[in-house]
């Protein structure tokens, strides 16, 4: 028989899961270099750039354009890894309480 207040009780763990699963993104950080680690840019689970290096050698007038793709190509390269990683972190944290179900894409959360 149905126990729809089980049911109700599960989709309550699930979503706690889920939000201490998000919250969790925060922590989760990946670093993308450009330039041969002469721009580093670091950014979270979440998706904010959250610390940018830059080498001392680049901050010139005439290198503003080279500074500027070098900068995006390191935010890019980290933003890429920490898809990877927040889709591994999500994918621990549900374990278990949400079924497998091909198709269904725990990335969508993040």
């Amino acid at each position: 028989m149905f126990d729809m207040n089980k049911m109700m009780e599960k989709v309550k763990e699930v979503q706690e899961k889920m939000k201490q699963a998000q919250e969790e993104l925060a922590n989760v950080t990946a670093t993308g270099e450009s330039g041969a680690g002469m721009v580093k840019a670091t950014v979270n689970g979440k998706k904010k750039v959250i610390n940018l290096e830059i080498d001392h050698d680049l901050i010139k007038p005439e290198d503003k354009e080279v500074m500027q793709d070098l900068v995006i190509a390191a935010i890019n390269k980290a933003l890429e890894e920490v898809e990877v990683k927040a889709k591994e972190t999500m994918k621990q944290s549900t374990e278990g309480f949400i079924p497998n179900i091909p198709g269904f894409d725990l990335g969508n959360f993040t």
